[in-house]
């Protein structure tokens, strides 16, 4: 079953939501039409989801991972880029790593160009041996585990060889002396920013109200996809499994031309409409 939504901003972005599981849908989206796909597809950890099962068993999991991985593969064109996010439980450490596994050795064959770290929370130690600490974390109560702080961003490609915009994800120079100093910057105060991306989540009022879903990920985390992937080189955007739109929100606010999300999930799907409607309109209402 497919349920078309649409909606056209003053910018022609295009939101495409669709009611369908994702490899039905994939499998009717025509071959390498696909420039950039950001997503995270149920972790298999027993999380609550509303309309689906997290609790398959490991071989059925990974089996189930090719066959959408395969479809996400078949759409791409051959420079495109795609960025899984995938975290796991502390006691369960290796379902990300037997993912990537099985993506890229035994089929749909991705080459595994880079892994970013999501840190969502961090302490560090300022050199007035000061201790900072910010972002979020959900704490566990373990005599065995420490909190887990990061999930991970898998880069997938067809080749291995697609360029990357690194310095439009970049960070200013500290010292602007460098600017000068070392030839490789080509005047620009901008660096690479590296494989570590501290994003955190949003603080919020409710979660029911805000983020009723219980596995997200920030919209500055499809942001900076958007951004090392190249803002010019993404015309379509794709999001598998689009929960309640926060790839959605990213294009719409990016100025990425089209987008396509499925999701199986109703009452996610009508949240992301509602959020799609009230950014824009708060966007509308921003002095020029």
């Amino acid at each position: 079953m497919f349920e078309l939504f649409f909606i056209l901003t003053q910018i022609s972005v295009v939101i495409d939501f669709l009611l369908s599981d994702c490899l039905a849908g994939m499998q009717a989206m025509p071959a390498e039409s696909v420039d950039l796909v950001v997503t995270s597809p149920p972790y298999n950890i027993g999380i609550n989801y509303g309309a689906y099962d997290d609790t398959s068993d490991r071989s059925t999991f990974i089996t189930w991972c090719q066959q959408w991985a395969a479809e996400v593969r078949r759409v791409m064109k051959d420079e495109a880029s795609f960025f899984l996010n995938v975290g796991a439980a502390p006691a369960d450490p290796l379902l990300p790593h037997q993912i990537i596994l099985a993506l890229t050795q035994k089929g749909p064959e991705f080459v595994l160009q880079n892994t970013f770290h999501w840190i969502k929370s961090i302490s560090v130690e300022t050199k007035k041996r000061e201790t900072i600490s910010a972002g979020h974390f959900k704490p566990i109560q373990s005599k065995r585990f420490v909190n887990d702080c990061h999930e991970y961003l898998f880069h997938l490609t067809k080749s291995g060889n697609v360029p990357l915009q690194r310095r439009a994800a970049g960070v200013e120079y500290a010292d602007k002396s460098n600017i000068a100093r070392w030839g490789h910057t080509g005047g620009e105060d901008k660096r690479c920013r590296g494989n570590n991306w501290f994003i955190p989540y949003e603080t919020i009022q409710s979660r029911d109200k805000e983020r009723p879903h219980p596995a997200t990920f920030p919209v500055a985390l499809v942001e900076q996809c958007i951004r090392i992937h190249g803002i010019k080189e993404t015309n379509h955007l794709l999001d598998p499994f689009s929960g309640i739109g926060t790839s959605a929100l990213a294009a719409q606010r990016m100025k990425v031309p089209r987008y396509t999300g499925f999701e199986i999930d109703k009452n996610y799907l009508a949240t992301a409409r509602e959020r799609l409607a009230i950014d824009e309109e708060e966007s509308s209402q921003q002095p020029l």
